[in-house]
């Protein structure tokens, strides 16, 4: 009999039955609050009726139309709905089926509007795991070896992580931008560099906030050299920080080139880049492509995705829930020196382990995600190092929830790194049926 391969193992033991909302059920029924989110993917929770019954309608009617063969009308109109929230200048859209595929056809497109043959892309992002995307990603080595030569033109850059240097966020900024000169002399001239590629908010990274002063700076540099900025909006996108995107964190700065996937469908496998339509048109003829591309169900969920997004207004509500379990998080840095920092923007939120000489501890973060689990409550681990612990909790997450989700992940702390003496006993806030 056939099985899935060992490699593919699980940050959980849970066997999912069922879920809905902030909420998974195994098979006995016991109830787990998922700040997993499928890293980072149900944005409108877990199963929500306006998407189900999109999807569903959908399902009757086509399921695979493919795009270079026919037109559908679900893809148009989930085209409708992201001109909503997109930049105005980004008003052309190519659909594939993961963020790995985005990026590889950002790449293709950046390098074919430019003529260029250099991608500069920055320490510890993550962009996929597919050829190209994994050439551009350092995130982690489990992505990029066993399987080179990866793809040639990649130079990777510092990314202002002021936590990681020790310095001040202007000082980590200014020597960030200073490095990237240094390496136009010597490793990749502008007149041969396609793009910057860079996530405004680190995903597998650590939950790292990009500075605005660097994006502005990355956007002046593009400027200046005729490069194309790209934004890996994959995680970060559709109102996980408060905003829509999350580049927006930085008034002002628009990319050239921007990919989308994950939660902007609620679960449903669809991907996108976006451009300008003077850059769009650039990519040589057959460039763009595949046979899901577009698929009518995963259009049909996206467009009502963000028709439930804009309805409930769930943006906001990410940045209220999300600032709220930052302050709930928030004490921790405090109480423990081995929570080296308490981090975040939005429903983003990560929790960074060091050992007492301020070294990665990923063995602590993986105790205390197993620890969470026994808490019933799921959440990752993520960093170069796997020493962070992040909580992604849905768009929609209710003010009680984010409270039950701090407390649970403040007692998996507590019961990894020892409870120092409580002053008072928690609320309890019942699980629902």
């Amino acid at each position: 009999m056939a099985s899935l391969s060992p490699v593919l193992t699980q940050s959980s033991s849970v066997l999912v039955d069922h879920a809905q909302g902030s909420w998974i059920y195994d098979a006995s029924g016991e109830a787990y609050l998922d700040f997993s989110t499928g890293i980072g993917v149900t944005s409108t929770g877990h199963c929500h009726p306006r998407v189900v019954a999109a999807a569903r309608e959908q399902v009757g009617k086509v399921i695979h139309a493919q795009a270079t063969t026919v037109r559908h009308q679900p893809m148009f109109d989930f085209i409708g709905e992201l001109s909503k929230v997109l930049p105005e200048s980004l008003d052309s859209l190519f659909f594939s089926n993961s963020g790995s595929e985005a990026v590889e056809s950002a790449i293709r497109l950046a390098r074919m509007a430019t003529g260029r043959p250099n991608i500069i892309a920055f320490q510890g992002g993550f962009h996929g795991r597919t050829m190209a995307a994994a050439s551009v990603t350092s995130a982690g080595l489990h992505v990029r070896s066993g399987f080179g030569p990866l793809m040639g033109g990649v130079h990777f850059a510092p990314y202002p992580n002021a936590f990681r240097y020790g310095w001040s966020v202007d000082q980590t900024v200014e020597f960030c931008l200073d490095q990237l000169d240094f390496i136009f002399h010597t490793q990749t001239m502008p007149k041969e560099t396609a793009a910057f590629l860079i996530e405004p908010v680190q995903g597998d990274g650590g939950y790292v906030r990009t500075p605005p002063a660097f994006l502005k700076g990355l956007r002046e540099l593009a400027d200046e050299h005729g490069i194309m900025l790209i934004f890996d909006e994959v995680q970060a996108g559709a109102g996980k920080t408060g905003r829509f995107w999350s580049h927006q964190l930085a008034d002002g700065v628009t990319p050239d080139i921007m990919t989308m996937a994950k939660g902007i469908a609620s679960g449903f496998p669809i991907s996108a880049i976006a451009a300008p339509t003077a850059i769009m048109e650039t990519a040589w003829p057959g460039s763009q492509g595949g046979t899901y591309g577009g698929n009518a169900v995963c259009a049909a969920a996206g467009a009502e995705t963000l028709r439930v997004i804009a309805d409930e207004h769930l943006v906001d509500n990410a940045g209220t829930r999300g600032e709220a379990l930052g302050r709930l998080l928030a004490p921790l840095e405090d109480r423990f020196a081995e929570v080296g920092q308490a981090r975040g923007v939005g429903v983003m939120r990560a929790l960074e382990f060091v050992t007492p000489d301020g070294r990665p501890a990923p063995e602590t973060a993986k105790a205390v995600l197993k620890a969470a689990e026994r808490e019933h409550l799921l959440v990752l681990t993520c960093g170069p190092y796997g020493n962070v612990v992040r909580a992604v909790p849905a768009l929609n997450v209710s003010a009680e929830e984010i409270e039950l989700g701090a407390e649970r992940l403040t007692a998996a702390v507590e019961s990894v790194l020892g409870a120092p003496t409580a002053t008072s006993a928690p609320e309890v806030v019942a699980v629902p049926a």
